[in-house]
């Protein structure tokens, strides 16, 4: 962070309550973890469902914290010189500085929505970006309503770019941290199955994933995904300046079905010596769209996407003892599980393994979902296949009679694994793929 703000502007952004200490006091940052306070931290005493930082500022103020940040609602020690700000709402009060800070500084931002591929998607733009200057973006899970507002307070003066990934996993969060980032450009890669625990239908996700547009900047540029047919609508539904990409003849920046990733964007065509998947493509495609809406070269453009290297376990090949691993455990839903089982299936080293894992928050569509993996599996000439979790006995029921697929199903991956070592020793292709709580990566240390 670097906010060079005093206690008391602080307070007057997040219509605090300077109770004590010296108005001038500067913050440069906010610490969250007293366990890393120095003397003269300011401390952030976040309060959540089952968490109250609040607890520890006894101890922060040991350490010589010099300002506090908290929710009302505990006593302050009458022997203390810190400067104590306090909020009603301290995520709030977190929220309302990141925006201040982010509307007060002068880089362009993209920001990065969808069910699938947004953080291939931002990771891609982030290397075009950072061809054409100075880039900040947010990392790994940081993008939620605790994450954005911190990954926001990490913006210098230095930064020409920001690009932030927007998570959601409730009707109303996209909103909630787009209004913060306040995006020059909106990107939405696609609407699909994703979090129906929370959201219950298609039509939920698609509106909670377009409030994005509803909080670009003045004059912003809405990036979406021409192939997806909720997101098709918003060629007629959104008025204001845009840019679709997407296989389809009519998408503006339209991918041409060529070994090599290829574009047209109006009327001329670019080719970049990279082989990518088809999903690949459009996340590069989506890549590219906010790139030229950020006002990036085309130069840049294809500069970043050659130097671009794929995230750990999201389609990661691996090479071990005379088998090609494809990891893909960061995450499983609906839409990404049938494009890794399509992925396998062009695979010409053989025999073709699956190991997949229960997909996580699909609510009452679970079972459904989880059958479905069953079809795709057999579809795609799976010869071994592997299940593992409760949701995935599921999938196991219709598998375990199918002619030509051996298959194993337990609790845990544990119990199947001396089986799968053994498979393994006759080579081939396997995909290993689950929601990130199962915890997948792991089978690979134990075979």
């Amino acid at each position: 962070m670097k906010l060079n703000l005093t206690v008391s502007k602080i307070a007057k952004i997040t219509n605090a309550e300077l109770v004590s200490g010296n108005p001038k006091t500067k913050v440069m940052s906010f610490v969250t973890d007293s366990r890393v306070i120095r003397p003269g931290d300011a401390f952030l005493a976040l309060k959540g469902k089952n968490h109250d930082a609040r607890q520890f500022i006894p101890e922060v103020l040991q350490k010589g914290a010099s300002v506090v940040l908290a929710e009302k609602g505990f006593e302050i020690p009458k022997d203390s010189t810190a400067s104590f700000v306090l909020v009603e709402d301290s995520l709030k009060a977190l929220q309302t500085l990141a925006k201040y800070h982010r509307i007060n500084s002068t880089l362009k931002v993209a920001a990065i929505t969808g069910s699938n591929g947004k953080s291939t998607t931002k990771q891609m733009l982030r290397a075009i970006c950072q061809t054409a200057g100075e880039t900040i973006a947010n990392m790994g899970n940081f993008n939620n309503q605790f994450g954005v507002p911190f990954s926001l307070l990490e913006i210098q003066p230095k930064h020409q770019y920001g690009i932030f990934e927007l998570g959601a996993s409730h009707p109303g969060d996209i909103e909630e941290i787009a209004s913060l980032a306040v995006p020059d450009v909106a990107v939405i890669t696609n609407v699909s199955a994703a979090h129906l625990e929370f959201f219950h239908d298609l039509e939920t996700v698609y509106k909670t994933k377009t409030e994005i547009a509803q909080c670009l900047n003045f004059g912003g540029t809405l990036v979406y995904n021409a192939d997806d047919v909720m997101l098709s609508r918003l060629k007629t539904q959104f008025k204001g300046k845009s840019i679709s990409f997407g296989f389809d003849a009519g998408a503006d920046l339209q991918i041409l079905k060529t070994e090599k990733f290829a574009f047209t964007y109006k009327g001329e065509a670019y080719v970049l010596d990279l082989r990518l998947e088809r999903h690949d493509k459009l996340n590069a495609a989506a890549a590219a769209a906010a790139a030229i809406a950020l006002g990036v070269y085309m130069d840049n453009v294809k500069k970043g996407l050659l130097s671009y290297t794929p995230m750990p376990m999201r389609m990661e090949r691996l090479h071990k003892e005379g088998v090609e691993f494809i990891l893909d455990c960061y995450n499983a839903n609906p839409a990404s599980m049938q494009n890794a089982l399509e992925i396998l299936g062009r695979e010409t080293a053989k025999p073709r393994i699956a190991v997949l894992g229960d997909m996580k928050e699909l609510g009452e569509t679970s079972k459904e979902y989880h059958r479905l993996i069953a079809r795709q599996v057999l579809d795609n000439g799976v010869e071994y296949v592997f299940l593992a979790g409760n949701e995935m006995k599921y999938a196991y029921e219709k598998l375990k009679d199918a002619p030509g697929i051996k298959t194993f199903y337990a609790s845990t991956p544990g119990e199947w694994t001396k089986e799968l070592a053994a498979v393994l020793q006759k080579g081939g292709t396997c995909l290993i793929k689950a929601s990130r709580s199962m915890n997948f990566e792991n089978i690979l240390k134990e075979i």
